[in-house]
């Protein structure tokens, strides 16, 4: 065990690093093992990167991403439409659409989804000041790229409410079977929003 054979100082790293999502108490003390024994290629150049980024990080005032900079690299990028935002729930969904570069649009992350069991509403979510830039930006339509889960459709329903007053176009994601997906290894849910949202061939 680390608590018999570690110090303190180490037994915190492990601690720390077992706070990571798909770190448990096994794989923080093997990447603390593995940073111990790279110190100078690793942990050292992490730590100087991680108080730089506790110094530097801030979340944009306009749509919500981190960066270093407010208003963030995205917002600030002239190439992008105007007229259309994706309204995504965290700053992960916006990394992984920015991956995907499907599109060249603006973005609002919402900070999660509403959940009434976890006393999560409107007013604790980023949606006040979505309105407000719908109305105020001249945007042309909003794309609810949220999750298809119960929360995320909620979600999705509660704004497309809240925006159905501007002569504006909301569109969501489509969902269904994945580029390369095979029809046996999907659940039921999948395949039925792939059935409602089938499309001519």
């Amino acid at each position: 065990m680390a608590e018999r054979v570690a110090g303190p100082e180490i037994q915190r790293l492990i601690q720390l690093l077992s706070r990571l999502p798909g770190l448990g108490p096994r794989s923080a003390r093997r990447a603390a093992l593995h940073l111990i024994r790279k110190r100078e290629e690793l942990l050292g150049p992490l730590a100087d990167a991680m108080q730089v980024a506790r110094e530097r990080i801030v979340v944009c005032s306009a749509c919500g991403n981190v960066d270093t900079s407010d208003p963030c690299t995205v917002c600030r990028d002239e190439r992008r439409d105007p007229k259309m935002l994706i309204v995504v729930e965290t700053v992960a969904d916006l990394w992984a659409l920015e991956r995907a570069g499907a599109i060249r649009a603006r973005y609002h992350v919402l900070g999660g989804t509403l959940s009434p069991l976890d006393g999560v509403g409107p007013k604790d979510l980023n949606i006040e000041t979505l309105v407000g830039r719908v109305a105020d930006d001249q945007v042309s339509e909003v794309i609810l790229a949220v999750n298809a889960t119960v929360d995320g459709q909620t979600t999705a329903h509660y704004i497309t409410d809240l925006l159905s007053h501007l002569d504006i176009k909301i569109t969501r994601l489509a969902h269904g079977v994945p580029v390369g997906g095979e029809l046996d290894y999907l659940d039921d849910g999948t395949l039925a929003a792939a059935i409602r949202s089938r499309t001519v061939f």
